[in-house]
Formats: structure tokens, C-alpha cells, sequence
């Protein structure tokens, strides 16, 4: 009695049915040669499927009868998963990278900042310009929006503004992507 409630059902995430889990009584067929061979009852395809040293597979479990082919498993399983690693290894994950100034930054390191922020734009991160102000620097806010202004002016030829100038306590940040 116990064993006929330790057995889960089948879950659809683990990828498509295989051979004896395929459940309906139909199939419609695709040899290993992509050729159709039509509307066979299961345990023919699958016999056939074994006869021939291959995996009866479901690859289009909603059509009525549902689509199965004859393939080696293991092979098509191994084939997506390098498929998936060579996807991965195409994409590029965009990254925010902060540049400082202050209102006392002189004009030479503000160009060594702005070369360093011309790499990391070429690279495809986002630039996040930051001011950063320190006592009675707060009250002349004017003079951090000019450098971030003169920041942006040297970038605007391969930068776009992507988040205005705002302030978060003693900072004022500005957000840089790639035109």
C-alpha cells in the first residue's frame, strides 16, 4: 500500500518523455532520417525505435497524436547542453562601474577619468558618474554639476545620458550607457 504513494508524478521541467513514458496509446512518427512514417500505436514505434538502436523521444507533446522521434537520446542531450555552455559564453553581462570626481578635480585627471570611463563604455558597462562632496563643499552644489556636466560633454561623442543628475546625500550621481 506505502508504494503506490511514493512514486511522484512526472514533472514536465525535466526535459521531453522518453520510450516507456510515453503514456498514449498514438504516436504520429519521425524516423532518425527525419522522415515521416505516420500515425503508429506506441509500442510499435517504440519497438521499432529499439530495432533500431535509438530513443523514442516526445518533442511536441500538445499536437494531437503527439510528435515523437527516433533519435539517440543521450547524444541530442549532450548536443543542447553544449548549445546552452556556447550561449552562455556569448553573453556579456552589463556591469555598472563607477567613476569619482569632485569639485577640486583638475582638468589632466578628469581626462585620465574620462579615458578610463571611454574603455569601460567600449566594453558595454554602464558608467555611473559620481561627485562626491565633502563639508562646506554642499554649498556649492553648482560647482559638482559643472564637472559632472564637463564629464559628460568629453563622452557625449559614445555616451548617452541614461539617469539625470540627482542627489543622494553628499553624492550626486549621474548614469552613463553606450549610445
Amino acid at each position: 500500500m506505502a508504494g503506490r504513494f511514493d512514486r511522484r508524478p512526472p514533472s514536465q521541467d525535466r526535459g521531453p518523455r522518453i520510450n516507456h513514458q510515453i503514456r498514449i496509446r498514438q504516436v504520429r512518427v519521425i524516423d532518425e532520417d527525419n522522415k515521416q512514417l505516420g500515425i503508429l500505436e506506441t509500442a510499435d514505434a517504440l519497438a521499432l525505435a529499439m530495432q533500431k538502436g535509438f530513443d523514442l523521444v516526445e518533442i511536441a507533446p500538445n499536437q494531437r497524436p503527439p510528435v515523437c522521434r527516433i533519435m539517440d537520446f543521450g547524444k541530442f542531450k549532450y548536443e543542447e547542453k553544449k548549445k546552452e555552455q556556447a550561449s552562455r559564453r556569448k553573453q556579456h553581462q552589463v556591469q555598472v562601474k563607477e567613476l569619482r570626481v569632485r569639485p577640486a578635480t583638475g582638468d589632466h585627471d578628469l581626462e585620465v577619468k574620462v579615458k578610463k570611463a571611454q574603455e569601460f563604455l567600449a566594453d558595454g558597462d554602464k558608467v555611473l558618474v559620481c561627485c562626491l562632496f565633502r563639508g562646506r563643499q554642499m554649498a556649492h552644489k553648482e560647482v559638482g554639476e559643472q564637472v559632472i556636466g564637463e564629464v559628460v560633454k568629453r563622452l557625449s561623442d559614445i555616451a548617452k545620458v541614461e539617469a539625470p543628475i540627482r542627489m543622494e546625500g553628499r553624492r550626486m550621481v549621474l548614469l552613463l550607457s553606450k549610445k
